[in-house]
């Protein structure tokens, strides 16, 4: 379906005809209606499937005929980190370059002055993270009392990086008359838990079966020695003579280290993670965006929200403890209906890993040794080490918990830590 099909307005379908953008994704076509009409949502849509214009244009239209005199906020988008807020704070000014709405971000990591001093200029939109967002509340520096459209978005990120209670918290300042739409990768109990209580009366969408990566990627699994994957990488990225690469570690020190041994090899390399400024995420992202940085090393949550069209490459270089974030990890390639590829280096403490991963997916995924890189078979496994704890590469469910409960206490430097100032909490999210 095109665009032009959809029922949205000139100003829109010409920022949208700007962006070469034609037919709309599937999510688009089944979403923008249903938004137009006022209806509550609750979508299943993994990363790349244009969710993010998928409620943006339909938020822009409904503002546009809603127009006031006022300059108020009207529309609110909730998302888990920082780096997804900037994302979706862009499109709405990209979709909406013919209006005259403002919208501002809200995260932590940067002055909250700064935030106020803007709020204090008018906003229509406000795209935050949940922790900054109260910390304003709280401080009667930003009034919600005119919301009218409230977009959560990932929100399965957000309850397992332990927002919840700051959800629940927000939607009590909210009006109670409002549209609420809710985007998740999957509809777990805890997402039905949350949308029971937020949405009314909701159409409930899905168009990707849940854990599947995009049809577009094709997937492959290198064996190779855990002291031999940045070699093989090295090597690959210049055999092949990839341009621009994501690489995934499991920690932040892995990440810098991993991105200065590549520097070292003469590939130029910068890593993003929750430990850096976020000045300095903002920089490394834009650099990578640019081809400044050929090769970005990133962590899990500190990739959330990084949306690079046409990215070819994804590497695992670390395979995940749960599994749906590889999953999540290759959904940053072959977005939009693009090609894309998907490696990962698998030493042998990480079967078991690959296993868990193969077992969610339903499939195998093709193997191929690369000459000169052959496993030596006489290593055995080792216990594979996560931060300060260790954890067995097999103990998935107790990884998962882990998982979790380390993003609840990490929400600072991922959007949403808490730290004494001047006598009070302050959330830097």
């Amino acid at each position: 379906m095109l665009f032009n099909e959809l029922g949205l307005s000139a100003e829109l379908l010409r920022a949208v005809d700007e962006k070469g953008y034609r037919e709309a994704t599937p999510i688009q076509c089944k979403v923008i209606p249903l938004i137009l009409e006022g209806r509550d949502v609750l979508a299943g849509a993994q990363t790349g499937t244009g969710k993010t214009a998928g409620f943006a244009l339909p938020l822009l239209q409904h503002l546009q005929k809603s127009q006031t005199n006022r300059r108020q906020v009207r529309a609110l988008v909730l998302t888990p980190t920082r780096e997804l807020a900037a994302q979706v704070a862009e499109s709405a000014r990209v979709y909406g370059t013919h209006l005259r709405f403002r919208t501002s971000v809200i995260v932590g990591g940067v002055s909250i002055n700064t935030q106020i001093a803007k709020l204090r200029k008018g906003a229509d939109i406000v795209v935050a993270t949940p922790g900054r967002l109260l910390d304003l509340v709280e401080q009667r520096a930003i009034d919600l009392s005119a919301i009218e459209i409230l977009v959560l978005d990932e929100a399965d990120r957000m309850l397992d990086m332990g927002f919840i209670r700051d959800i629940r918290r927000i939607l009590k300042v909210l009006p109670a008359k409002r549209q609420n739409l809710l985007f998740s990768a999957t509809f777990s109990n805890e997402i039905r838990e949350l949308a029971a209580g937020l949405l009314n009366k909701p159409t409930e969408i899905e168009v990707a079966a849940r854990n599947k990566p995009a049809d577009r990627v094709t997937q492959v699994v290198h064996p190779v020695d855990r002291n031999r994957k940045r070699e093989l990488l090295s090597h690959r990225i210049g055999a092949e003579n990839w341009k621009q690469v994501l690489v995934f570690t499991r920690t932040k020190h892995g990440a810098n280290r991993l991105a200065q041994q590549l520097t070292d090899d003469g590939l130029s390399a910068t890593a993003i993670h929750g430990n850096k400024s976020q000045a300095a995420r903002t920089r490394a992202l834009a650099d990578f965006k640019a081809g400044k940085a050929r090769i970005l090393v990133a962590t899990d949550i500190a990739a959330r929200g990084i949306d690079i069209d046409r990215l070819p490459h994804v590497v695992n270089y670390e395979l995940p403890h749960v599994p749906e974030d590889y999953v999540h990890r290759i959904g940053r390639t072959a977005r939009a209906g693009q090609e894309g590829h998907a490696v990962s280096l698998v030493c042998v403490d990480e079967h078991r890993l690959l296993a868990d991963i193969e077992r969610l997916l339903k499939c195998k995924i093709d193997r191929q040794v690369i000459s000169g890189y052959e496993p030596d078979a006489r290593i055995k496994a080792e216990p594979i080490t996560q931060g300060r704890g260790q954890r067995s590469a097999g103990n998935r469910h107790g990884a998962q918990k882990k998982h979790r409960n380390a993003q609840g206490k990490s929400r600072g430097s991922q959007g949403g830590q808490r730290q004494r100032s001047s006598g009070r909490q302050r959330r830097a999210g």
